[in-house]
């Protein structure tokens, strides 16, 4: 299967035939955001809150982290200002876009007794129309997987396939890699391929700030019309590319997959596994940041007057000793084996079930775990 599914093939959306990028200014960015909303789009983006980046509703690119950075390594994430007022200068932060089209929790039912019987109430939500403004090609990438797990086969998520279907997407190929990224290893990344509306890559040099814009469907094209827009000439383009070029050739983690999923098949009982137990708190942190994780579990709760029951389903994590609970006792019980099963399924177990990974680079997992646990060390380590 392909890097990425092309959004006309996930989402329904067409491709356009005319991909000649055009430019749009960065003072009008702002228009961009009025046009989604006034096509009735719920602009969801990147925001500053409690001294990170994270997504949430925005309503003017004022809500954008403009001029703002990110640091990471492992462990350890910080904001610092840049001298550069660019809108997407950072690169991810802790959420991804799973928590609008496959949220953390969701009402699936309800029951309220009427007399001698109980009634039943579907508590669908799918009918949000969002546009993800920012989405990096990474991100995309886990979209691409999320699409192949939840809408494909005889099981698919009826309320994820309607909102990605509406989902208006605006990816942004990154102009410079965090220092737990990893995508040009993976192939999923810096620069977006396929499976979005429109593409922006940020352009700030000297006084001139401009996006450099891809629509990648007919739906995307549109949106282009109705903003000031104009031809991109060969310097601008060129200006484009050797700025993701530059991300691309910076990253901050590499990863070798050259014969990695039959030197990890190879070393599965290997006793390096026991030294990162020592290290994991099987905390599910990783399973929660990660874009194309999608584990949940499914929790039932009754009123106190035992007239109404809901049934809701939940993000859950396998480095939870009840994830793999089946009567009479937990299969994965040990820290090494929770840990292993995790970076076994993220890149082995994965491909002989989809053909593809099931990490896109992201590094997000490296970044927000406690005590710095780094898969790409790990599996290092491991198959050497």
């Amino acid at each position: 299967m392909s890097s990425a599914k092309a959004k006309s093939d996930a989402a329904g959306a067409k491709p356009t035939s005319n991909r000649t990028p055009v430019i749009i200014h960065a003072t009008d960015l702002q228009k961009l955001v009025e046009l989604l909303r006034d096509k009735g789009y719920t602009v969801a983006g990147p925001t500053i809150r409690d001294r990170a980046i994270v997504l949430d509703e925005i309503a003017s690119v004022d809500d954008l982290p403009v001029g703002w950075i990110d640091q990471q390594d492992n462990g350890r994430y910080r904001l610092a200002k840049s001298r550069q007022k660019t809108y997407f200068g950072y690169t991810v932060g802790m959420q991804s876009w799973k928590k609008y089209l496959y949220t953390p929790m969701r009402e699936l039912w309800t029951a309220e007794r009427k007399g001698h019987r109980f009634a039943l109430k579907s508590s669908d939500n799918g009918d949000t129309r969002y546009a993800l403004l920012g989405v990096r090609a990474c991100e995309l990438q886990a979209l691409a997987i999320h699409d192949q797990v939840l809408t494909e086969g005889p099981y698919a998520d009826a309320t994820y396939a309607r909102l990605r279907e509406s989902a208006f997407v605006i990816a942004v190929n990154c102009t410079r890699a965090g220092g737990t990224c990893f995508c040009a290893s993976m192939g999923t990344g810096p620069k977006a391929d396929t499976g979005y509306d429109l593409a922006l890559t940020e352009v700030l040099e000297g006084k001139q700030h401009y996006f450099v814009v891809d629509a990648g469907t007919e739906a995307g094209a549109a949106v282009v019309k109705g903003l000031p827009h104009e031809a991109a000439t060969a310097e601008q383009v060129a200006a484009a590319d050797q700025a993701v070029a530059k991300a691309a050739s910076s990253m901050g983690r590499k990863l070798a997959l050259d014969g990695l999923k039959d030197e990890l098949y190879a070393h599965f009982d290997h006793p390096h596994w026991n030294k990162v137990a020592e290290r994991c708190l099987s905390c599910g942190n990783c399973t929660m940041v990660c874009p194309t994780c999608f584990c949940v579990n499914v929790e039932d709760s009754t009123s106190l007057t035992g007239d109404q029951a809901t049934r809701t389903r939940r993000w859950d994590s396998c480095f939870t000793v009840d994830f793999s609970y089946i009567h009479g006792g937990s299969i994965r019980a040990s820290d090494y084996s929770r840990y292993r099963q995790w970076l076994m399924h993220k890149l082995v177990y994965w491909q002989d079930q989809f053909g593809r990974p099931g990490c896109v680079g992201c590094g997000r997992c490296i970044t927000w775990c406690p005590v710095g646990i780094d898969i790409t060390e790990e599996a290092r380590l491991i198959r050497e």
